[in-house]
């Protein structure tokens, strides 16, 4: 590939990452509430070989429930099953706090008896804009769901998904809520690839989905479930590349942009992709990398409750108008104008030669909270950071401690426009004793982009017993799946094929997903040992059950971590009142806090007592004291 184009869109900005004959370059620009016009917009006048694209498109469809009409149509007498789910409360002692609304109105759930011709009429008289099929032993008997799915797409000529093919798994409430919620975002989803689509002119056309993986524009539409987590799945790739290069077992990626921070655990030097997650409330059990995302960046608002405590995000001042500082017609105070205020970020700064600072109304917007509260400016703002700080830091004990894992062997890898303002603290509190920074660091997602590999994923109910002799039969025949479903894809094989499998005691409710083994004896030590991390225990002599098999096919990544050049020049270091331009600092440099690092899209804040040093591929590493 001569040219590659990655383009990650957030919610505040979207980031540009370019690479050509061994040249890299990052920008970033303000996201347009019509996601295409700012993608077109930012490439314009750019040819490349390859595009690829990370995109909030899903999630915004669905946390702004402008989804498509949904028909379900399912087994007479559980078409109610979609709404009463498992029964589970968001928050248990809360009663005010309720599961957020069925994806699917009342009317539009229909009951399957095995006539298709009634089923056709009564759909076609409700006129729904795309239709969900999930029958529930469907995972049993893939095909009389494909056929009902194939008749109802002849006879309606609106878009028909099958749980066969989007979750093709037991438990019929998890395949149908999958379903559901993929069928909700086909129409925007489709509709917002087909005119990207139309519109960039440059060679191949791939978009990131929630595992780490690129798959076509063509698949992007029909598959709008597997891109809720898109954009995050960028920085983690990226970030575990970087955990890699520096020997690294364990990572904790740490991505802080303007309006959310995303964060993950990284061990053994490659991204660990799960069978799910949950986002809006919403159940989505499809490939997913392990991401927990939280409303805290820099644009995050703080204001106060009806007791007067003080509070920090979720919604966000975005990048129209944006922080108070920002001068763009923000009045509400957010995280940037804390930082701004305390001498995080220096007054006289010029964010990327295009966003001049006004310290005067940062004070201004933080003075109208602090009377609120009854306090001085100074503290106000101290809060502000302090409440952030805190969410944040919940966010990664949710990944690490809440998971078994000490943060105190891992690395903190942060990146995003803000990351590298909090990285230090954040460590400092959690025990870490190192924090990278990666070149790039401000729009290091789209870089994750053109780590990320071509990706094909299967998954099939098995239930086979410990001891069964059709164990390595299954994982041969799943393996030999997903490579045939690569090979159709992208026209050549993968690189490299996988197979994990969903395994619990013999009568427990879940699972753990793990690496899969073609011997029972192994399949039990990988099992064990993952379930006493998890859980402090294990039960020795317990039957296992294998529920659960996927496999991935993966391609070749259109670069890799060792094709990126240093991005320090190598020329006299730069400082200008306590502040390094990072382009200036060569690998080998080292200082000491407290400073400021900062580059065109972000910040690095290195504390009193904590040093810096400039890694060969230019990262930073801060060893705090």
């Amino acid at each position: 590939m001569s040219r590659i184009i990655g383009v990650d869109v957030g919610g505040t900005f979207t980031d540009i990452v370019e690479f050509e004959d061994g040249v890299i370059s990052g920008r970033k620009v303000p996201t347009t509430p019509s996601q295409a016009d700012g993608v077109v917009a930012a490439i314009s006048g750019d040819v490349g070989d390859l595009f690829l694209h990370g995109t909030t498109a899903a999630t915004n469809a669905l946390l702004e429930e402008a989804g498509g009409r949904v028909a379900l149509v399912t087994n007479e007498g559980y078409e109610d099953l979609i709404e009463i789910g498992r029964q589970e409360r968001p928050a248990l002692y809360d009663s005010s706090v309720d599961r957020p609304s069925c994806l699917v109105e009342r009317n539009l759930r229909f009951g399957y008896s095995g006539e298709t011709r009634d089923i056709s009429t009564r759909l076609a008289e409700e006129s729904p804009e795309v239709v969900a099929v999930g029958l529930i032993e469907s995972y049993l008997d893939l095909e009389s769901e494909l056929e009902l799915a194939k008749h109802l797409q002849a006879h309606l000529g609106v878009p028909v998904l099958a749980s066969a093919v989007v979750s093709p798994e037991f438990r019929e409430y998890e395949r149908l809520a999958t379903t559901v919620l993929t069928a909700y975002l086909t129409p925007s989803v489709a509709d917002y690839l087909r005119s990207l689509d139309e519109r960039v002119t440059m060679g191949s056309r791939l978009i990131m989905t929630s595992s780490g993986g690129l798959i076509p524009f063509s698949e992007g539409g029909m598959s709008a479930g597997r891109l809720v987590l898109s954009g995050p799945a960028g920085g983690a790739v990226a970030a575990a590349a970087v955990g890699a290069a520096h020997g690294h077992q364990t990572v904790l990626s740490f991505d802080m942009g303007g309006t959310s921070t995303d964060v993950c655990r990284i061990t053994g030097g490659s991204l660990a992709v799960g069978s799910g997650h949950t986002v809006g409330g919403h159940l989505n059990r499809v490939p997913s990398v392990p991401i927990r995302t939280i409303g805290a960046g820099g644009g995050s608002i703080a204001w106060t409750d009806p007791g007067g405590s003080l509070r920090v995000g979720p919604r966000s001042a975005g990048s129209i108008p944006g922080p108070a500082a920002y001068g763009l017609g923000g009045s509400e105070p957010t995280v940037t104008d804390a930082n701004l205020l305390v001498g995080n970020i220096p007054g006289w700064l010029d964010l990327g030669g295009t966003v001049a600072l006004d310290p005067g109304l940062s004070e201004a917007a933080i003075e109208r909270l602090a009377e609120r509260i009854g306090m001085t400016v100074s503290a106000a703002a101290e809060g502000i950071l302090e409440v952030v700080d805190s969410h944040m830091e919940h966010a990664l004990r949710s990944v690490s401690v809440e998971e078994g894992a000490d943060p105190r062997e891992a690395v903190l890898v942060a990146f995003g426009g803000a990351g590298g303002l909090h990285a230090s603290k954040l460590a400092r509190r959690l025990g870490m004793p190192k924090v990278l920074i990666p070149p790039l660091s401000g729009v290091f997602s789209a870089l994750g982009l053109l780590l990320s590999s071509p990706r094909a994923d299967v998954a099939r109910t098995v239930m086979l017993r410990e001891g069964e002799s059709a164990l390595p039969i299954r994982m041969s025949e799943m393996a030999d799946e997903a490579t045939k479903r690569f090979t159709e894809t992208f026209s050549t094989g993968p690189l490299s094929t996988s197979v994990t499998g969903d395994v619990r005691y013999v009568g427990q409710s879940h699972e753990l997903e793990i690496p899969a083994a073609d011997s029972w004896p192994e399949m039990r030590s990988r099992f064990e040992q993952n379930h006493l991390e998890m859980f402090g225990f294990k039960r020795e002599g317990e039957p296992i059950e294998v529920v659960n098999l996927r496999a991935a096919a993966v391609g070749r990544a259109p670069i890799t971590w060792s094709d990126l050049p240093v991005l320090g020049s190598g020329a006299a270091p730069d400082q200008t009142r306590g502040v390094w331009e990072r382009s200036s600092l060569p690998p080998g440099f080292q200082t000491a806090g407290p400073c400021l690092v900062v580059e065109t899209n972000s910040a690095v804040l290195v504390g009193e007592g904590d040093s810096l040093a400039v890694l060969e591929d230019g990262t930073l590493e801060l060893t705090l004291g």
